[in-house]
């Protein structure tokens, strides 16, 4: 199934689908999974190589990061015969990522589960934020006092005016993690800079002593639930990242929840988005049919 190379051409046919798999799955608006909106299948087109497959039932294929070829239903699996699902999987290795709400209306005599601990989304709720209480993240609490103490920092809401501003930050965390242009996100955070409007991401720019140090983007997921797509900040501000962090909860008090995505099982990553403490972890399934 070549379908075609995802593109905002398919912004009108992909988005309704989006909508309505996103408000059937979740038990509550924090169970949102953080993959599937069209910015974020945008974004990472490069990376999946997502293709569109329209049809009766329609779906996207590609790759995970880990290399499985997978099938992203837009559909719900329980509603599509046996034949429908035999035929989509054909050259695939599983129907991914599902919610476990999603899953939980299948047949476990028909369907085989698996999950991998790498992409589980990390969530929280914003008050840990807001206030950093607690043993756990009363460290986090002392750096930004520490920074504000030692710093004058300002914040803006994120516009692509700003676009040149931010990516004198991206560069800088590139050098940061000694990475070479290319390395890491930096394709599809650059895009997502210079298209924040057209894929609905919301962001906030934060200068330190009058100099870009640092950049959030973010994205609704559901009500009251925030993923953040990219963060960046400049190493020589400490405490930035989590000034960022408590700036993005304080100035909107209808911010329940945040989803800081997955970890990719890179070591880093983890004991970063663990040192604050998740509520949860969601778990994104991998179906495979069996009959």
């Amino acid at each position: 199934m070549p379908g075609e190379p995802l593109s905002l051409a398919h912004r009108e046919f992909l988005e309704p689908l989006i909508r309505a798999r996103r408000q059937e799955a979740p038990d509550a608006p924090q169970a949102t999974l953080s993959d599937l909106s069209l910015a974020n299948l945008f974004l990472f087109r490069a990376a999946h190589d997502w293709h569109v497959q329209p049809g009766e039932w329609p779906s996207l294929t590609g790759r995970a990061y880990d290399g499985a070829r997978v099938v992203v239903p837009l559909f719900a699996l329980e509603a599509a015969p046996p034949s429908a699902l035999e035929g989509l999987l054909q050259g695939h290795d599983a129907f991914a990522p599902l919610s476990a709400s999603h899953v939980a209306r299948l047949d476990p005599t028909r369907f085989a589960l698996s999950h991998s601990r790498d992409d589980a989304d990390y969530v929280y709720p914003a008050d840990q934020f807001r206030q950093y209480r607690g043993s756990l993240l009363q460290k986090k609490g002392n750096l930004v006092r520490q920074l504000l103490a030692s710093h004058a920092v300002d914040v803006q809401p994120y516009g692509e005016a700003l676009a040149d501003e931010a990516r004198t930050v991206l560069d800088g965390w590139l050098r940061d993690k000694s990475q070479p242009a290319g390395g890491a996100d930096d394709d599809p955070c650059r895009e997502a800079l210079a298209m924040a409007s057209v894929l609905g991401l919301h962001g906030l720019l934060f200068r330190v002593d009058g100099r870009a140090a640092g950049f959030l983007l973010a994205e609704w997921l559901a009500p009251g639930v925030l993923v953040i797509r990219f963060a960046k900040a400049l190493a020589v501000f400490k405490g930035l990242y989590q000034h960022m962090f408590q700036h993005l909860c304080q100035a909107d008090p209808d911010l329940a929840w945040l989803n800081f995505e997955q970890d990719l099982g890179l070591r880093n990553f983890r004991q970063t988005k663990l040192s604050y403490g998740p509520a949860a972890l969601l778990t994104k399934f991998r179906v495979r049919w069996v009959g």
